[in-house]
């Protein structure tokens, strides 16, 4: 049965949309404080849809991302333990305080330290908002915060969208044919790493 062809073509579909730009601000936005889809899925699609913006297209994630990290950094330093109880339910509670505590320790040695750490942390297929929320919790300043999105993020969706440009359709084709193959193995990978954390670790 096949799931994820379908879904990228519609995908496809929707990022030719002429609101697409907006939807994907809002994605970028709302992942970066709790919504747990990525926004390279719609990011990719619309680059290969309209190759020519893709500087412009990638802009749009990366300023809904930073937008959305300041307020996902602002509910870890005012509302973290209100929202400890919530944040269990989901299962986010042993990511977020091994992260604290690393953060903790970088910012103890210098307030900087904690900016690679961000940086990489931006550039991996990790959700951001693990970083943003424990970066509000320990209280990294805000200027290093807001630089490690710029510049991890930053890398993450500009690398993402010039690739997709400079592959244009031959990228498309190669992608559409194993669509599959790729969505499947993300599900495997999230669900080992839900199975370790969950269990494991």
């Amino acid at each position: 049965m096949k799931l994820f062809e379908p879904l990228y073509e519609r995908a496809l579909r929707w990022a030719a949309h002429p609101r697409a730009e907006a939807w994907l601000g809002f994605l970028s936005f709302v992942e970066a404080i709790i919504f747990p889809i990525m926004p390279e899925v719609m990011l990719a699609p619309m680059v290969l849809a309209r190759p020519r913006r893709w500087f412009r297209i990638a802009s749009i994630s990366l300023v809904g991302s930073l937008l959305g990290a300041l307020v996902g950094y602002a509910l870890g330093h005012y509302a973290f333990h209100a929202l400890r109880p919530l944040l269990g339910e989901l299962g986010w509670l042993p990511r977020i305080d091994a992260l604290v505590l690393q953060l903790q320790q970088d910012v103890a040695q210098h307030p900087w330290n904690a900016f690679w750490a961000l940086v990489i942390a931006g550039f991996m297929p990790i959700p951001l908002k693990i970083f943003t929320w424990a970066s509000g919790i320990v209280g990294v300043p805000l200027p290093a915060f807001m630089a490690a999105m710029f510049v991890g993020r930053g890398k993450r969706v500009y690398l993402l969208a010039g690739v997709i440009r400079l592959g244009g359709k031959r990228a498309e084709e190669v992608l559409h044919r194993w669509i599959e193959w790729i969505g499947w193995g993300v599900i495997a990978l999230l669900a080992a790493a839900f199975v370790y954390f969950r269990f494991v670790h």
